[in-house]
């Protein structure tokens, strides 16, 4: 008996000992599995960094679901990242780890396997410990003797502790872009998702956070970060049952996308970034921010040029003098670059309005008779840089391209193609390798012949609207969404690979492709269509939970505003576009020499913090989205010594009473001089010029006038405000 009893007592240590531990470790959070071989791996903690002793002391979680990577079969009730049909049509499957847990550099690698079929599923997780984040995704091979279904497919899946967890998130439309939504997690299911098929960002956003101690607070609480990186259809799900975890899944969207694995493929889900923060919303965005400046926004370690955009100011009205004449306009007022905006090619059929020339990139020589070369030129002798407006993976069934490859575009089987803006435009099909030949060699060609050219607008104004691929086999029809963004990723690679330093903006129908997807090809994105200066406030601020502003386009344009039409001051719509990545959408000739002026004292403002806000700490302060009549932010820099402030009044009425602004982020043994910029009031505020501790500005803010003073011809209720404050 007794030899018995020991032989089970080390049976069960001998089982203990083959679990793993596996602890991925930033600056300041923690993340811990349990790695068991036969066993689903199982997540122990996610949150604050843990010390040695508290590592191996940790509690295991009790009343949930813990599974790293939940397959579909054999608990049905419970929501899965992962479900399949093997070969022989079985619709259960079961992903253990193997035992054999591989790390390499910053990278661990969690094999599972079915034990039943020949489906491997490899968990994996990277790890960036100086910016606090961790991503994670997962590689599915098919080692079955024929081809295996996929319907579920998501990246990763997150048990978080139920209590008072709030959701923020971002929804929106054409010209209304990332707005927030701040909402408690209730029991049911929260799906955010997206179906577009082209662009990913306008009805909903891919990423989320949650705010682990009730409704979220900019610069104090607990918050979990999450943003899937990915350019096509995305799902991101919130499933709260009877247990005591909400359950978390984000990955591309399943919806008509079945995907047949053949033999040998290995399908990889896109990455899923994950962070923690003890210092709020705000803190969570700070992690995000350093993060894609320095692993995935193009160039994001390169400040970025003021530049006048031609679409607002003339439209498709493009003409050789016109734009010399903007040229001129921007280089007197300290731009940096011109970009040509959509009108200014099509031979056969010249683009004059929305409806022609899409797909024939050739230069119109009856608005453009001296060419690309005489633009190039102009720009040089303004001593600016140039760039132009494209639209690569579309094309109008009125254009030489259509008429020459009408298989190219997406169409569905048997049918007339779905016909988008102009009542012409079509998408081409980018999983089709000769459309991704094409849509390169538009990048190539342009670049071969004007080698000048410093930027490139590239537009997307069209979802797939009828599901169908002219390509791919009528068996893989259900490929199209994945395989259109693979094409995708395919071309944007080519040309980064041949034109490394040139700059990309990503342009959808305004905000349609803010995402950290395409960002690692794309310099900076269109926040919106919308140039408005108040409603601008509102997405800016979604916006910049997750993307910096060196990636957030904002342009001072005219008013009346072009798409809602409100009259604001020269200086609130400078003022707020100083909060991004500044340029200029206006035609120039039609300003006053007073906004003139303006424009040209805030362009070399801007220079002077363009650094501290385009590589700063955002610290948000007061939302706008609360409706106290005012919001703000500031931008400071790592080493704390200097400080953009801005503040926005929001409504205006007789009597009004708004808060004072706590600032934040500053060090509170500094000393701050304070120094307005972009001034308009005939006498300085009652602090410019004077020093105050961090400390008082953190702990009690300065009273800011409720409204500018300027001589009479300008008085507005736009009031506004932007503070630079440098450390003595």
């Amino acid at each position: 008996m007794k030899k018995l009893f020991l032989f089970v007592l080390l049976a069960v240590i001998a089982q203990t000992t083959m679990a793993e531990q596996v602890t991925l470790q930033t600056k300041n959070m923690t993340m811990v599995l349990n790695v068991e071989k036969g066993k689903q791996p199982k997540y122990v903690y996610f949150g604050a960094k843990l010390s040695d002793y508290d590592l191996q002391n940790l509690q295991k979680p009790r009343g949930g679901r813990m599974d790293a990577y939940p397959a579909y079969g054999m608990n049905c009730p419970a929501e899965a990242a992962f479900a399949m049909k093997h070969a022989d049509g079985n619709m259960s499957t079961e992903l253990f780890t193997t035992g054999q847990i591989e790390q390499k550099g910053s990278v661990t690698r969690i094999p599972m396997k079915d034990p039943v079929y020949q489906t491997t599923v490899i968990l994996c997780y990277e790890v960036r410990p100086e910016v606090d984040m961790i991503e994670t995704w997962t590689e599915i091979t098919n080692t079955e003797a024929k081809p295996v279904t996929l319907t579920q497919f998501a990246s990763c899946a997150l048990p978080i502790r139920r209590g008072d967890v709030w959701l923020s998130h971002f929804y929106g439309s054409w010209a209304n872009e990332a707005r927030l939504v701040e909402e408690p997690i209730t029991p049911g299911e929260k799906i955010i998702k997206n179906k577009d098929g082209v662009r990913n960002a306008h009805t909903d956003h891919a990423e989320v956070m949650f705010s682990l101690d009730g409704k979220g607070q900019e610069n104090c609480g607990d918050v979990i970060g999450a943003a899937l990186c990915y350019s096509g259809n995305f799902q991101l799900k919130v499933e709260t049952d009877d247990t005591e975890y909400h359950y978390f899944f984000a990955g591309i969207n399943p919806d008509n996308s079945e995907y047949h694995l053949r033999k040998g493929e290995t399908f990889t889900t896109p990455k899923v970034a994950l962070s923690f923060s003890k210092e709020g919303l705000s803190g969570i965005s700070r992690n995000f921010h350093k993060w894609g400046r320095k692993y995935m926004l193009a160039h994001g370690d390169k400040e970025r040029k003021i530049l006048l955009n031609s679409w607002e100011g003339v439209y498709f009205d493009i003409n050789q003098e016109g734009m010399d004449q903007m040229m001129g306009d921007i280089a007197s007022m300290g731009g940096e670059l011109f970009v040509m905006d959509d009108g200014w090619f099509g031979v056969k059929y010249p683009r004059k309005v929305d409806n022609s020339s899409l797909g024939d990139w050739e230069v119109d020589k009856n608005k453009l008779p001296e060419g690309i070369e005489g633009l190039i030129r102009d720009a040089k002798k303004h001593c600016i840089k140039f760039g132009i407006w494209i639209e690569p993976e579309m094309a109008n069934t009125v254009s030489e391209l259509y008429e020459a490859h009408p298989d190219w575009i997406v169409k569905a089987p048997k049918r007339e193609p779905v016909l988008g803006r102009g009542g012409t435009q079509v998408v081409l099909d980018m999983s089709n390798p000769k459309v991704q030949d094409f849509v390169f060699s538009i990048v190539d060609n342009l670049m071969t012949k004007y080698p000048e050219i410093d930027y490139i607008k590239w537009d997307a104004n069209m979802a797939i609207m009828n599901h169908g691929s002219q390509y791919l086999t009528m068996n893989d029809q259900s490929h199209l969404y994945i395989e259109y963004h693979r094409g995708f990723q395919k071309t944007c690679e080519r040309i980064r690979a041949k034109y490394p330093d040139l700059t990309i903006q990503a342009c959808a129908s305004g905000g349609g492709r803010a995402n950290w997807g395409v960002l690692p090809y794309f310099d900076e994105f269109w926040v919106s269509d919308n140039t408005d200066a108040l409603q601008r406030i509102y997405m800016q601020w979604g916006t910049s939970y997750f993307f910096p502003a060196i990636a957030m386009a904002s342009h001072i344009s005219a008013t009346p505003n072009h798409t809602v039409y409100r009259t604001t001051s020269i200086k609130y719509r400078i003022d707020v576009a100083m909060s991004g990545r500044l340029g200029m959408e206006i035609q120039p000739k039609n300003m006053t020499d007073i906004e003139k002026d303006l424009c040209r004292k805030a362009i070399k403002e801007y220079k002077e913090v363009r650094p501290v806000v385009q590589f700063g700490d955002i610290y948000r302060l007061v939302s706008p989205y609360d409706k106290k009549g005012v919001a703000s932010l500031m931008y400071v820099n790592e080493e704390k010594t200097k400080s953009v402030f801005f503040w926005w009044k929001t409504e205006s009425f007789q009597n009004e009473h708004l808060p004072r602004v706590k600032m934040a982020g500053l060090d509170a043994k500094k000393m701050y001089k304070v120094r307005e910029l972009n001034r308009i009031d005939l006498q300085p505020l009652e602090f410019e010029g004077k020093s105050f501790s961090g400390e008082y500005l953190m702990n009690n803010g300065l009273e800011i006038p409720r409204s500018n003073n300027p001589e009479w011809s300008m008085r507005s209720d736009w009031s506004s405000r932007v503070l630079c404050l440098e450390a003595e």
